[in-house]
């Protein structure tokens, strides 16, 4: 006996009107259930709907391009009643296979194994309890949760994304593409194209900065309902090593992920209750555009939000205590950087210490050194950022807890408490979402029961200014700490027909090699793009390339990429777009 089922959209949480885009069944096709039968494509990703029955299809009922919404009917399969004794929920298909011997990946996953969690799932309000929705923390819940993990994530936050995606990464990155606008039509009119001064609608201009963060932040709310991750607004603080509650409510949890992240570091004796103080958060959500400002630390923070006062307008002064802007870069990365910024800004101070903020009616009076004054609208504090460790009542968990604020853990992320693991800022430098997110993945396999490890190689940086600075594993300064044998090859752009002709001479590209074995152990690129260019010199040393692997490798020409082959070149001398004397 058979009979003939509807086949209807299910439960796509909030999303509506979605499109269809592609059909990948016929009418007459025998299929199985969870095959596939149509891709649908929301704003944030592309969604399959399954089959949830094994028959064969007697209807298409939708067209490629076609809207669909929750329980429209989208096909109708023949089944047979023998086979098909009961309807299950239908719901989205993804790939939530674990890892396997043969996935060779940054993770170092290895041979799956059965390491089942020493307590018992069924105990406990939710098997797996996320604390901190930033990138760590969503990404381990929604990993957990494509494994089959049922997944409580708490966020203190209305919306999910952290500090990166809300106050961060993405709206600093918005306003430095805007900034960089500005100066490259400035930049053009010696070269013929003037566009005149830019009139600057900062309603307008902030109003877009927004929308960006609520697509991702949006996207990532409908990817939360789609994968069920029970998402839990409110403030955590652990009762004990398996009770965490959220704003007075209790909730019990069989494993844990401390994803809580970190906070600006509020310099002392800076009077911070003045709305002329402001720190990252302050300057992204830019109440004025001020005369001036003087910004506090010349790290990574503070040279992005000078890149983009400054080319709306404000007159800059950087302060900064070591000899160099960006400490722990070569200095020849950031010197093309350093020369230009001295250009476009009243001043950079380095080996100088802010020592007193005075408020005054007509500004804030800054001392330097105890020296002379100067008097700024406004002041950015950007001198780093602290763990969260002490925050979040870690002790009562047992979890160790550094005076820092840091959170020690091993290759697989766990603390000290077995079942209690934490990823990103928490866990140590560098604090970047990128490591965060890689972390997050191991956690919640092991979670899970995977046999996995966290042991990248290296962790690129990058400084997304005007110009750009981006590194990756050894800096000279490192490998001479290290006493490591090395070698320099370097390519400067002024050698570059792609960078002639984007009138951007300035930058470099250079790798440093271990001698011994000729193998990249190191990079450094300045110049505009330079983060885009640094991945494929994090996967040459992870891979373990040597200078002729890369310099063999072909690179499309003209381009700015192509300087990371001629770099390799230049080290091993066999360079032809540079004359490198031989050495006698």
């Amino acid at each position: 006996m058979t009979k003939e089922i509807e086949i209807k959209v299910p439960d796509m949480g909030d999303f509506d009107n979605v499109p269809v885009i592609e059909i990948l069944v016929s009418e007459g096709d025998e299929v199985v259930a969870d095959d596939s039968l149509i891709t649908l494509e929301s704003e944030k990703a592309t969604m399959e709907i399954p089959s949830p029955h094994s028959g064969k299809i007697t209807q298409i009922l939708v067209e490629e391009g076609q809207h669909v919404n929750q329980g429209m009917v989208i096909a109708r399969i023949e089944v047979s009643e023998v086979l098909d004794k009961s309807e299950e929920k239908t719901e989205f298909k993804k790939d939530v296979s674990s890892p396997s011997k043969n996935n060779s990946s940054f993770l170092s996953r290895q041979e799956s194994q059965d390491v089942s969690p020493a307590v018992d799932k069924n105990d406990y309000d939710t098997e797996l309890l996320v604390l901190g929705g930033g990138p760590g923390g969503y990404t381990a819940a929604f990993r957990a949760a494509d494994l089959g993990m049922q997944v409580t994530l708490v966020e203190r936050y209305n919306s999910l994304g952290g500090v990166c995606l809300n106050v961060g990464c993405i709206p600093s990155k918005a306003l430095l593409h805007s900034a960089l606008v500005i100066r490259e039509a400035e930049h053009m009119q010696q070269h013929g194209l003037d566009f005149g001064k830019p009139k600057i609608d900062k309603d307008k201009l902030l109003g877009w900065k927004d929308s960006v963060v609520q697509k991702l932040t949006g996207g990532l709310g409908q990817m939360a309902k789609q994968r069920k991750v029970k998402v839990v607004n409110g403030v955590g603080q652990f009762v004990d090593s398996h009770t965490l509650s959220v704003d007075g409510t209790s909730i019990t949890f069989a494993q844990c992920i401390i994803a809580a992240g970190s906070q600006v570091f509020k310099l002392p004796n800076i009077p911070w209750d003045d709305k002329r103080v402001m720190d990252s958060t302050d300057a992204l959500r830019m109440d004025d555009i001020p005369k001036s400002m003087l910004i506090i630390g010349g790290g990574i923070i503070g040279l992005e939000m000078a890149t983009v006062y400054s080319a709306l307008g404000t007159e800059i002064t950087i302060v900064e205590m070591m000899d160099q802007i960006i400490p722990g870069a070569d200095k020849d990365l950031v010197r093309p950087l350093t020369m230009i910024s001295k250009k476009r800004y009243k001043e950079i101070r380095l080996k100088t210490a802010v020592t007193n903020v005075a408020v005054k009616k007509g500004g804030l009076e800054v001392e330097f050194d105890g020296k002379d004054k100067q008097t700024f609208d406004k002041v950015l504090v950007a001198v780093g950022r602290v763990p969260n460790g002490n925050k979040i009542g870690a002790e009562n968990a047992g979890v160790n807890v550094t005076e820092r604020g840091f959170i020690e853990v091993d290759k697989q992320m766990r603390t000290n408490v077995p079942h209690i693991f934490a990823i990103g800022d928490i866990v140590g430098q560098p604090m970047l979402a990128h490591k965060a997110t890689h972390e997050a993945k191991i956690a919640a396999e092991v979670a899970h029961g995977e046999k996995v490890f966290f042991d990248a190689m290296v962790i690129p940086s990058v400084a997304y200014t005007d110009p750009e600075v981006a590194w990756v594993g050894e800096t000279e300064i490192t490998a001479k700490e290290k006493g490591i044998d090395y070698g320099i090859g370097k390519f400067p752009w002024a050698a570059s027909g792609r960078a002639l002709g984007l009138d951007r001479t300035e930058g470099f590209t250079k790798l440093l090699f271990d001698n011994e074995t000729d193998r990249i152990i190191g990079a450094g690129i300045t110049g505009p793009n330079a983060g885009e260019l640094i991945s494929e010199l994090a996967l040459a040393i992870e891979m373990g390339c040597d200078a002729a692997d890369i310099g063999l490798t072909i690179h499309p020409h003209p381009t700015l990429a192509e300087s990371v082959a001629m770099s390799a070149e230049a080290f091993e001398g066999t360079i032809t777009d540079l004359y490198i004397p031989k050495k006698k």
